[in-house]
């Protein structure tokens, strides 16, 4: 089982990643490009999903 330390990081590694797809989909791209980089966003954004939820369970709601 991975530490909390290493769940952390691979959620940092990830977000960072969305981040990075983000700035690139606000520049010149070929159609080829933006489809490859949003389906790239679109996975990103499922594993950081799937990483809080494994990593932080608990949800509170008001």
């Amino acid at each position: 089982m991975a530490s909390i330390d290493d769940r952390l990081n691979e959620i940092r590694y990830v977000r960072n990643d969305i981040w990075r797809y983000r700035r690139r989909l606000q520049s010149e791209l070929s159609d080829l490009e933006r489809k490859i980089l949003e389906e790239r966003l679109l996975e990103r954004q499922s594993a950081f999903e799937r990483l809080l939820a494994t990593t932080f369970p608990f949800t509170l709601t008001l």
